[in-house]
């Protein structure tokens, strides 16, 4: 993906409160039951960063999460890199309470352009990416 490219928002509605919804969110136990399994740890602090391997292929993505931005309950912020690749990008949850209904809006925005000619790194794959986390394996997880 590059830095021109408009961010990538998925928005997906859970019939629990805000405060389940941000422990699914952050809590690390519990990420690696719908998120990716192999974090080695995480936490919701400013500062906190984690790396761990995605292979897809014969490529390995080593990615490197760091939060730069925590208001509990409300929003949680981390940089996404990886190790051997270009690119850089900001991933943001928010979460709306709605009275019957807690939402969750994840924003993707790209700082700096990830190789192109590498198909896991596509616009495309990376929305596919996305609305699998968050509208499928987030939403069974939390139904």
């Amino acid at each position: 993906m590059e830095t021109n490219f408009e961010a990538i928002v998925v928005t997906q509605e859970f019939k629990v409160s805000p405060e389940i919804l941000w422990e699914t969110i952050t809590n690390h136990e519990i990420m690696l039951k719908w998120y990716f399994d192999n974090i080695p740890d995480f936490q919701a602090q400013v500062g906190f960063e984690t790396r761990f391997n995605v292979v897809s292929g014969e490529r390995n993505f080593m990615h490197i999460w760091k939060v730069t931005e925590v208001i509990p309950l409300k929003r949680i912020v981390y940089n996404w890199t990886f190790d051997d690749y270009e690119g850089s990008a900001d991933l943001s949850m928010e979460i709306y309470d709605e009275n019957d209904h807690t939402r969750l809006v994840v924003t993707d925005t790209i700082l700096e352009s990830f190789p192109q000619d590498i198909p896991e790194f596509k616009r495309e794959s990376a929305v596919a990416g996305w609305q699998y986390f968050i509208n499928q394996r987030l939403k069974n997880f939390l139904s």
